[in-house]
């Protein structure tokens, strides 16, 4: 009974209350000093579209483009074309005043003439000849063809009369050819004898090889220029294509026919294009940073450019080398390194778990998974310094996210 005493007396209602204060004072503390939970942003990994593309800049240029070079050696005239004029084939590009020549300059060039026109003589014979014994051939198969439906010839002799005709037709259309290329020598004859002792005198006008646009004019004002110098750039802006100036490791991904995004034109419509060419030579270039890059030029054609697309244009191109409608992605933002592996961050019991994860292909700022997350898992995006594996973490939904 003393001992029973001494436990009352020491347990009294005073002591008691004592205690219970002393007890919230120290869990005040205690939670006073416990750090606060680090605010992380989460998303969840999802099934979606995902585009893995090469991004680089390119340059708009005329698929095809005409010099216009002075045939002889003049005084150009003023010309009356600017920049930006849309010309036919056979528009007259400009007008020279050639030089004249001296005597021996003269002889050779009366002497080239007539060889040219000689040759033009015997280019026509040639074609008469062509076409009558295209003609021939022609009337030879029609009888061959009745001979071997009456069984009076044999199937080789029709075969034989058929190939006659239609290597005759070729014939025709060689001889053609060749008579257009004699007229050719001898109009480029006939220009460099004008203004010869005894020439026939007068202009040389320059024509459009083919109608387009004036891109640019080399010579616009009057001067006396060089055979051979260029007057003049012509191009339909209608057939543009753009080459891509990209790292040689990119192009290795790159395959003729995949499709490209042009933007940063000058419009916020993109423009669609595909891959036509990439060209088996790289070449060194020092960046702006001083480092020596292979660089591959990618050549991309334009399905429909707009009219305000000229040439020379600069545009940001995105090739897609790589597409799928339903890829399990996470953020890009989420990964981070793991020695030679990647990771995430995940989230239990309000703590930070590390996970060491399988990436794929990564593109438009997601990364596709291969392994090591499920479907509607949450990680935590752009992780700092401050999240570490077992860290107290307070999630909120990152702008873009999915709960």
């Amino acid at each position: 009974m003393p001992t029973m005493n001494r436990i009352r007396q020491v347990v009294t209602p005073k002591r008691v209350t004592l205690l219970a204060i002393t007890a919230v004072v120290l869990a005040l503390v205690i939670g006073a000093m416990r750090p606060e939970p680090t605010d992380v942003e989460t998303a969840r990994a999802r099934r979606g579209p995902l585009h893995v593309t090469v991004d680089a800049e390119g340059i708009t240029r005329v698929r095809d483009r005409f010099v216009i070079a002075a045939p002889v050696a003049g005084r150009l005239l003023r010309l009356a074309v600017r920049a930006g004029d849309a010309v036919d084939a056979g528009d007259v590009v400009a007008s020279l005043a050639p030089v004249p020549l001296d005597a021996p300059a003269a002889r050779q060039a009366r002497a080239r003439l007539d060889a040219a026109r000689a040759y033009a003589r015997e280019a026509t014979t040639r074609v008469r000849n062509a076409e009558a014994a295209a003609s021939q051939s022609v009337r030879d198969a029609r009888r061959a063809v009745r001979l071997h439906e009456a069984g009076a010839l044999s199937d080789r002799a029709l075969e034989e009369a058929e190939l006659l005709a239609r290597t005759g037709a070729d014939d025709v259309a060689a001889a053609r050819a060749h008579g257009a290329a004699a007229a050719a020598d001898v109009e480029q004859a006939a220009a460099a004898l004008l203004h010869a002792g005894g020439g026939s005198g007068g202009m040389v006008t320059v024509r459009a090889p083919a109608g387009g646009r004036v891109l640019r004019l080399a010579e616009p004002s009057e001067r006396v220029i060089a055979q051979g110098t260029a007057i003049a750039e012509l191009g339909d802006t209608r057939a543009l294509e753009v080459v891509v100036d990209v790292l040689s490791s990119d192009a290795a991904r790159v395959r003729d026919g995949m499709p490209v995004v042009l933007e940063g034109w000058g419009s916020e419509v993109s423009v669609v294009g595909c891959v036509r060419l990439v060209e088996p030579a790289a070449r060194t270039r020092v960046s702006a940073l001083g480092v020596e890059e292979q660089r591959v030029y990618v050549i991309v054609d334009v399905e429909e450019p707009p009219p305000s697309i000229g040439d020379g244009f600069r545009v940001d191109a995105r090739i897609e080398v790589w597409a799928s409608d339903s890829a399990l992605t996470i953020p890009a933002s989420a990964l981070v390194r793991a020695g030679r592996e990647w990771a995430v961050f995940t989230i239990a019991s309000g703590r930070a778990v590390q996970r060491t994860i399988a990436v794929g292909r990564m593109g438009g700022g997601a990364a596709q998974l291969l392994g090591g997350l499920a479907e509607g898992e949450e990680v935590i995006v752009f992780p700092s310094d401050a999240v570490r594996d077992g860290t107290r973490v307070r999630a909120r939904i990152a702008e873009g996210g999915n709960r």
